[in-house]
């Protein structure tokens, strides 16, 4: 088996994750959203410091960038008979490290949390579906995105194992272990926000519903 598919998935992957739709969506206000907020070049971010009408459509779009990697990339014409699977792992794995690692803002970009979703999305639509769920009760009833993030992250594997164990759904074993890495992930790249969490100084947003 060639590495060729698997290396041409993984960079257009990267290059496709890498698009920094949060800074764009600033630039289109006159701001540099990297200034601004905490500084990331995420959702998130975008929510804080851009509001809802331009955040909620930087986050459709980064989980886009994540389904597309995994859903689309592997069906590319490419040499050899490689695993679907394992190509859209590769595309899809790509993906998030290229909103992490933006290869367009010096190696600097989102959590990933978005991307990863838009991937496992493409892979096993129905644990995200529920785990999408429970990050907007957990979001918006603390405030904190990050609370969601975390909640929804720590959940989805264990939503995979009891689906798969329970209701009878067939997962590739090597997207089980992927929830497993992006939850870790997702652990490791909001290691900022588990500090504040835990120091009381959590950054917060204006719920839709709250006071003006």
């Amino acid at each position: 088996m060639t590495a060729v598919p698997f290396l041409v998935v993984a960079a257009l992957g990267y290059l496709i994750g890498g698009v920094p739709t949060a800074y764009l969506a600033g630039r289109l206000r006159g701001v540099d959203i990297r200034q601004y907020g905490s500084g990331n070049v995420g959702g998130t971010n975008a929510v804080r410091v851009l509001g809802w009408k331009l955040g909620l459509p930087v986050m459709v779009v980064d989980v886009a960038k994540g389904y597309l990697a995994g859903a689309y990339l592997p069906r590319l014409p490419l040499p050899g008979t490689p695993d679907p699977v394992y190509l859209a792992l590769t595309a899809g794995l790509a993906a998030v490290l290229g909103h992490v690692f933006s290869p367009y803002l010096r190696f600097r970009g989102g959590k990933g949390v978005a991307t990863g979703a838009g991937v496992l999305l493409a892979l096993t639509p129905i644990p995200v579906a529920i785990c999408a769920g429970l990050f907007l009760v957990l979001a918006l009833g603390s405030g904190m995105v990050s609370v969601g993030s975390l909640g929804a992250a720590a959940a989805l594997p264990l939503t995979v194992f009891l689906l798969g164990r329970y209701a009878g759904a067939t997962v590739h074993l090597a997207i089980q272990w992927l929830t497993v890495g992006l939850a870790l992930f997702v652990v490791f790249t909001h290691r900022s926000n588990i500090r504040r969490l835990l120091a009381g100084r959590e950054n917060r947003f204006r719920r839709p519903w709250g006071p003006r």
